[in-house]
Order: structure tokens, then sequence, then C-alpha cells
């Protein structure tokens, strides 16, 4: 029994020692603000809308991320920064502008699929972020929003420039 719990000080010993050197490999939490191509260039939206947005969606859907503490505790801030990288490709609303039509017509499209299935914003991130949660009438102004410029778009642009074209 003696010789096992040698084993197991040596295991924690060196799991320490392996969890302190990774404090040293910190992710990049540069921001780059840029409101040239954001989406509030290519629409108006009201600032209950961007108020909306710059809480709820913008942390892992801008370049302008609020890192959190716990993101200097490694491995979770690379775990986050991974979750941020994967959102920012999916949409990222700081290069909305640099899309194309269509992937912007699709991107609302998407924004109202995500909170009509309440998948947006992710629960794991809202148990942590409470003020991120969204109330039924916030969702519902989003919602709102978003079908607006699409509308705006379906009168603004051709529609064989809002869908990709059908594959033959």
């Amino acid at each position: 029994m003696k010789h096992f719990i040698k084993i197991l000080k040596k295991i924690a010993i060196l799991l320490i020692i392996v969890l302190l050197m990774f404090q040293f490999f910190q992710i990049d939490k540069t921001n780059i603000v840029d409101n040239s191509n954001n989406i509030s260039q290519v629409f108006q939206m009201n600032d209950s809308v961007s108020t909306i947005l710059k809480t709820s969606c913008y942390d892992c859907h801008s370049n302008n991320i609020n890192y959190p503490w716990y993101t200097y505790i490694q491995p979770v801030g690379w775990w986050i920064k991974h979750h941020i990288n994967e959102g920012q490709d999916e949409l990222n609303f700081d290069n909305f502008k640099t899309y194309k039509i269509r992937r912007q017509f699709k991107k609302l499209q998407e924004c109202i699929e995500e909170l009509e299935e309440q998948k947006m914003p992710l629960e794991s991130y809202t148990l942590v972020h409470n003020e991120a949660k969204l109330s039924n009438e916030q969702k519902s102004l989003m919602i709102t929003w978003f079908k607006r410029q699409l509308e705006t778009m379906k009168t603004t642009y051709p529609e064989d420039s809002l869908k990709r074209p059908s594959k033959k």
C-alpha cells in the first residue's frame, strides 16, 4: 500500500508541474477593433439591438472579445480560445460587410434559426455569463430585426444573388 501511495504522490507532483508549465503558454488576447466592416455598417440598428449583440454575441462572434479571468488558466484558456475561433469562423459580426451578399443573407437566416431553436447564445456560455441570457422579448426583438434585414436585402438585390445556385 505504501508503494502505491508513493506512486500516486509522484504522479500528482508530475501533474502539478505539467499544469504549472502550461501557464507559460497563454492564448493571444489581442483585440483588433475596427468597426469599418461591422454589421452596423451594413444595416441600421437601434441601441437595443446593438446592446444585445454586444452582450450576448460578440464574445464569440466578433473581434472584440471580453476575455474573462479564467482564460488565464491553461488549458481552460486554450479550450475557450478554440471555441471563440470556431464562433468567429462561423459568423463574425465585425467582418460582416466583407461577406458576399449571399453569405450575409444566409448568416441572417441562420441567426433567426439559432434564436428560434434556442441554440444561441450557448447554454454553456450563459451559465457563466448570466447577462448574456436573452429574455423572450429580446429574442423576439432580434428575430424581428434579422427578418427585417432579410426583407431589405430581398428588395435591394436580385433574388439569384441571395442564394447559392442549385447544382444540376
